[in-house]
C-alpha cells in the first residue's frame, strides 16, 4: 500500500490507559509496521513504529506518534454550581485523576519522520476512532488519490478535499513590492 500524509491537525484527548490497553490487545496493525514500541519520557507519550521491512535500516528514523499527558480529575456526576447561603454543607463529589494521552498539533508536531509515516497515520486513525474528545483532520494520498479524512469524537464524518486559491499568495502580489519592474532600482 502506498501513501503520504500531506496535512494533518489533531485535538484528540483520550485516556492514557485506553491508548496502553489498545496496543496491548494486539491490535492489527498495518502491513509495513511490525509492532508499535510505547515510551513515555516526564509529560511526552512516544509511539513509535517499528519496520516490518529488514532492509530499512535500524538506523533510520521511522514514523512516531507524539502525545502530551496530562491529569484531569473526571468526576462521576457533575459538580454542584456555587449555591447562595442556603447551602448548609457541601457533599464531596466522587472523582478521580485520570491521565490523558493529547494528540494535538499539525503533522509535524504529532506525526513525526518520513519513514513508515503513512501507516503510522493509519494507527492514529484508529485511535482516533477510539476517542470520545477531539477532532482528527488530514488529507492523504492514498494508491495516486487525494483522500481527506475527518474523524468527530470517534465518528468519522464526510470530508473532501477542495482545491482553492491561496488568498495569502494573491494578497502579497497585490500588496508586495515587484522587484523585477521596479522604477526605482535601476541596472
Amino acid at each position: 500500500m502506498s501513501g503520504r500524509v500531506y496535512r494533518l491537525h489533531s485535538t484528540l484527548e483520550l485516556p492514557l490507559e485506553d491508548v496502553q490497553d489498545y496496543f496491548e490487545g494486539d491490535p492489527e496493525l498495518p502491513p509495513e509496521i511490525a509492532d508499535v514500541t510505547i515510551t513515555r519520557r516526564n509529560n511526552t507519550l512516544i509511539l513509535k513504529a517499528a519496520a516490518e521491512d529488514e532492509d530499512l535500516s535500524k538506523y533510520t528514523p521511522t514514523a512516531q506518534l507524539k502525545a502530551s499527558v496530562t491529569e484531569t480529575r473526571v468526576y462521576e456526576e457533575e459538580p454542584p454550581r456555587a449555591g447562595g447561603p442556603w447551602q448548609e454543607e457541601e457533599e464531596e463529589i466522587p472523582s478521580e485523576l485520570v491521565e490523558f494521552a493529547c494528540f494535538k498539533g499539525d503533522r509535524e508536531t504529532v506525526l513525526q519522520n518520513t519513514a513508515l509515516q503513512y501507516p503510522m497515520f493509519l494507527v492514529l486513525r484508529d485511535i482516533a476512532r477510539m476517542s470520545e474528545k477531539g477532532t482528527l483532520t488530514a488529507i492523504v494520498e492514498e494508491d495516486d488519490e487525494l483522500k481527506a479524512t475527518r474523524i468527530v469524537e470517534g465518528e468519522e464524518r464526510p470530508a473532501s478535499v477542495e482545491v482553492v486559491e491561496n488568498p495569502s499568495q494573491s494578497q502579497a502580489e497585490k500588496n508586495g513590492v515587484n522587484w523585477r519592474d521596479n522604477d526605482f532600482i535601476s541596472e
